[in-house]
C-alpha cells in the first residue's frame, strides 16, 4: 500500500538527510496513526538504522540525554512547536523491565521489524517511508484503525509487564480516538494492573490530564473504573460509587462528579474547571449523615473537607502549586449561597475576596456544571443569573471622582484653594463634564477648567457640585441597569 501522507518539510528533511547518508529512516508510531486518521500529529517520531552517534553527526543542532537511543533533532526556525524537536530513535531490542517502566538494557538492531515488535499497540506499530510512500504494517494496525480498536502488539500481558504505563495509555488512546479496547487486551489489563503501582505519579498524572482534556472525559474515567485502574490515579474517586444523595440529585456522587466534569468538557472550558468539576463533591461520602429532621441525607462540610482532600491528591499526583491551590480553592467555595432574596452585595464581595477576582467567573461556570451534573435541565436559572449580575455589580469600578486625571491635592496646588467643601464641589463639577464628554479627562483640560470654575461665587460652585453628584448617581444607576439587562434580571 502506498498512501499519500502530508509530511512537514522539517520532518522530511530529517529522513532525507539520513537516507542520503545511507541510513534507513521511517516515520513511526502515533504520528503515522494520526496521519492515517486525518488528524494532525502532536509530535513526530522517526526510527532509523543509524546509531545515535551517527545521527548526531548529521545534524547541526541535537541533544542526547538518555540511554535509550533517542536523539532530539532541533529545528529552531520551525513555527509549529511540534516540529521544533523531532525525536530520532535507533532500531532497538529490549530485555527485561525490572521497574515495570524502562528496559534494563537496550540493544540496537539492524532490522525495522525488531523495533516494531516492541511497540505497545498495533495502531502505533506502523512505520512510513516518506521517500518511497511505503507503509509497513506487520501487526494489522490498519485493520484495527478501520475497526476502531486498540489492541496490544503480540502478547498483551508481556507488553504491559514491560511498561505498566501502557495500561493507562490504552484507555487514554481509546478515549481520545473514540475507539474500543479489544477483549484480550482488556483482560490483560485487569490481570496486570497492579504494575501501575510502580509507575511514577508524574507519568500517571500526564495520562490523567490527557483524558480530562479529551472531548469525552466521563467515558475515559468510566473505563478506568471498569478495568480496575482508577485507584492508581486516586482512590478517592470510587468512594462515590453508590453513595446516593438527597432529593436534589438524580445520581450517586460518582456519577454526579463525572457529569459535572463532562459538562465542562462539552462547553470547551479550561482544564482547571474540568478538574474542579471532578473533585467538587469528592468528600461527600465521608461527610454524609442522615437527618431525621429532614428525612434525607446531609453533607455538611463536604466543601471544606473536599478542599483538603483535593489538595492532598493533586500534590500526590505532582500537579503544580498553582493548579493545586486554584482547584482546592474552587472546591472550597463551590457551595456559595445564591438565594438572591437573602444575599447581599457585601456577601458577594466576601466571596470575590475568597476566590479572587481573576477566578470568580470560573467559579460561576463550575456552578453551571454542578447544576447540569444533578440532572437539572437549566444551566442558568434566574437565581444564578441574578447572582452573576450581583458579582458584576460588586466588581465594577463605581462612578467616582477617582476616575478623573486630577485629584484633590493637585487641585489645591493649581487653584490655591484650602481643603474643604469647595474642593469637593470642584471635583464633582469636573466629573460631570467628563461624564458628558470623556475626551475632556486630561490633566491639561482639567487644570485649565479648574482655574475657571474656582473663580465662581460660593453658591454657584455649590450648585455645580450638586449637579455633578446627581449626574454621578444617574450614571451609576444606568450602569447597574445595563448589568441587570445583560443577565436578564431585574
Amino acid at each position: 500500500m502506498k498512501p499519500k501522507l502530508s509530511i512537514p518539510k522539517e520532518v522530511s528533511y530529517i529522513t532525507e538527510t539520513l537516507e542520503k547518508a545511507g541510513f534507513e529512516a521511517y516515520l513511526v508510531g502515533g504520528c503515522v496513526r494520526d496521519l492515517l486518521l486525518g488528524l494532525t500529529p502532536k509530535d513526530w517520531d522517526i526510527t532509523t538504522i543509524a546509531s545515535p552517534e551517527e545521527v548526531i553527526a548529521l545534524f547541526p543542532h541535537t541533544f542526547y540525554e538518555n540511554n535509550f537511543g533517542t536523539v532530539g533533532v532541533v529545528n529552531e526556525e520551525a513555527e509549529d512547536e511540534t516540529l521544533k524537536n523531532v525525536e530520532v530513535t535507533t532500531y532497538r531490542l529490549e530485555t527485561t523491565y525490572s521497574d515495570g517502566r524502562h528496559p534494563d538494557q537496550v540493544t540496537y538492531s539492524k532490522n525495522l521489524e525488531d523495533d516494531l515488535k516492541r511497540r505497545d499497540f498495533t495502531i502505533n506499530a506502523l512505520a512510513y517511508n516518506i521517500s518511497k510512500g511505503q507503509l509497513v504494517d506487520l501487526y494489522k494496525g490498519q485493520e484495527d484503525l478501520e475497526a476502531k480498536v486498540v489492541r496490544a502488539v503480540g502478547e498483551a500481558k508481556e507488553r504491559f509487564t514491560e511498561d505498566g504505563l501502557r495500561i493507562l495509555r490504552a484507555v487514554r488512546i481509546a478515549n481520545q480516538l473514540g475507539f474500543m479496547i479489544n477483549k484480550e487486551t482488556e483482560e490483560a489489563i485487569m490481570i496486570s494492573h497492579e504494575i501501575l503501582g510502580k509507575i511514577a505519579k508524574e507519568r500517571i498524572r500526564d495520562e490523567f490530564v490527557k483524558i480530562l482534556n479529551s472531548d469525552t472525559p466521563k467515558d475515559g474515567l468510566v473505563l478506568c473504573q471498569k478495568l480496575g485502574i482508577l485507584k492508581y490515579v486516586s482512590p478517592h474517586f470510587e468512594r462515590g460509587v453508590k453513595i446516593f444523595q438527597n432529593q436534589a440529585h438524580k445520581f450517586d456522587v460518582w456519577e454526579h462528579n463525572l457529569r459535572t466534569l463532562q459538562h465542562a468538557a462539552d462547553k470547551k472550558w479550561p482544564f482547571h474547571i474540568r478538574l474542579s468539576g471532578l473533585f467538587h463533591d469528592i468528600s461527600k461520602p465521608e461527610t454524609r449523615r442522615w437527618s431525621e429532621e429532614k428525612k434525607d441525607w446531609t453533607f455538611y462540610g463536604h466543601d471544606v473537607v473536599g478542599s483538603r482532600v483535593t489538595r492532598e491528591t493533586l500534590k500526590d499526583l505532582r500537579f503544580s502549586r498553582e493548579i493545586t491551590e486554584l482547584v482546592s480553592k474552587m472546591v472550597r467555595w463551590h457551595m456559595f449561597f445564591s438565594d438572591t432574596e437573602q444575599i447581599t452585595l457585601s456577601a458577594v464581595r466576601r466571596l470575590i475576596a475568597n476566590i479572587g477576582k481573576e477566578n470568580v467567573w470560573d467559579l460561576m461556570d463550575l456552578r453551571v456544571c454542578d447544576r447540569i451534573g444533578t440532572g437539572r435541565p437549566k444551566e442558568n436559572p434566574y437565581r444564578l443569573r441574578k447572582y452573576k449580575s450581583m458579582v458584576e455589580e460588586a466588581m465594577r469600578d463605581p462612578v467616582s471622582v477617582g476616575m478623573l486625571k486630577i485629584d484633590g491635592k493637585r487641585l489645591m496646588e493649581v487653584t490655591h484653594e484650602m481643603p474643604g467643601p469647595r474642593i469637593g464641589n470642584l471635583l464633582h463639577t469636573l466629573l460631570e463634564e467628563v461624564l458628558e464628554d470623556p475626551t475632556k479627562n486630561t490633566v491639561e483640560y482639567l487644570e485649565k477648567r479648574a482655574l475657571e470654575v474656582a473663580k465662581l461665587p460660593e453658591d454657584e460652585l455649590r450648585a455645580l457640585g450638586e449637579k455633578g453628584k446627581e449626574k454621578k448617581e444617574e450614571e451609576d444607576e444606568k450602569i447597574i441597569e445595563d448589568i441587570r439587562k445583560k443577565h436578564w434580571v431585574e
